[in-house]
């Protein structure tokens, strides 16, 4: 098995535009949301719940309603973090390589962190992240553990308030201490 590497952190903060540095440097990649997106296109189990619980499986409806709503949030997210995680592990066990990194972004309030050997937590100022999100992010973040606290508990932080060419050597600088160890 690989290193196990998971990237995680707020909306808008470029947790996306890591993990591209990342799998730009050749390192095996894997994005939950990506995840989410191929079960909600392509797992039948999954489109019928989606159909059965809110009429559809267009994921904006359905934002819409979860995200106002914490006891449908909760229903989905029951139906798919079981689903992610089954995707993830199967994933992990085929990566060729030394390394390999995924996209979480709940993984601290998920507990997901316990599974990896290294958390990296990218932040970016307000004013930044509302710039790169046109998310409704005010209801989503509630849910979500401040940045601070992410990156006091993270083996790597990055404030991503520069260029991509920055985070990309901050992704090197990660690559070249976890090789190291």
């Amino acid at each position: 098995m690989p290193l196990a590497v998971a990237v995680t952190g707020g909306i808008g903060a470029g947790k996306s535009e890591a993990l591209r540095a990342f799998a730009r440097r050749g390192i095996p990649t894997l994005s939950a949301d990506d995840v989410v997106h191929r079960l909600i296109a392509e797992d039948g189990e999954v489109r019928a719940a989606l159909e059965g619980r809110f009429g559809t499986t267009d994921r904006v409806e359905i934002a819409e309603v979860v995200f106002a709503d914490p006891e449908e949030l909760a229903w989905l997210e029951s139906l798919l973090h079981p689903r992610v995680l089954a995707a993830e592990q199967a994933w992990f066990e085929d990566v060729d390589g030394d390394i390999a990194v995924t996209e979480i972004p709940l993984l601290y309030e998920t507990g997901g962190d316990a599974r990896f050997d290294a958390v990296v937590v990218i932040s970016a100022p307000e004013p930044v992240r509302g710039a790169r999100s046109e998310a409704a992010r005010a209801e989503r973040e509630r849910r979500l553990l401040p940045d601070a606290e992410k990156a006091a508990r993270a083996d790597f932080s990055y404030v991503n308030d520069g260029t991509l060419a920055q985070l990309d050597e901050f992704v090197g600088g990660v690559l070249d201490e976890l090789r190291a160890r």
